[in-house]
């Protein structure tokens, strides 16, 4: 285990969860993600890539929403969770994301590679 999947596992438990809109997938548009966050979702083709992009939404989005919710990036997880990122919906987690956590969030996003979902 590398020292980004760690500070991945932690960050990701840092970040808090909260239900979000049933059928709602308004901040499921391109996004980024580190290679470590890369590996732990299903690859799609470079079809599927441009067929995303083309609508400008994520490739793991389906009807029913996102595909790989379990697995997906930190930054998907940061949304709602912040005032930087607000749910435009209006859903946010009872008690919103430490601001020391979400530094180091954003420290990760910066110092990681980050490619195109």
């Amino acid at each position: 285990m590398t020292t980004n999947d760690q500070e991945l596992r932690l960050l990701r438990r840092a970040i808090p969860g909260f239900a979000c809109e049933p059928g709602c997938h308004d901040c499921c548009g391109p996004v980024t993600a580190s290679s470590e966050e890369m590996a732990r979702l299903p690859v799609k083709s470079a079809a599927e890539h441009a067929a995303a992009l083309a609508e400008w939404c994520c490739p793991h989005l389906g009807e029913q929403g996102c595909q790989v919710y379990a697995e997906r990036p930190l930054i998907c997880r940061l949304f709602g969770t912040t005032p930087r990122l607000v749910c435009p919906r209006g859903k946010r987690p009872e008690i919103m994301i430490e601001a020391r956590a979400e530094r180091r969030v954003w420290q990760y996003l910066a110092e990681t590679r980050q490619v195109l979902v």
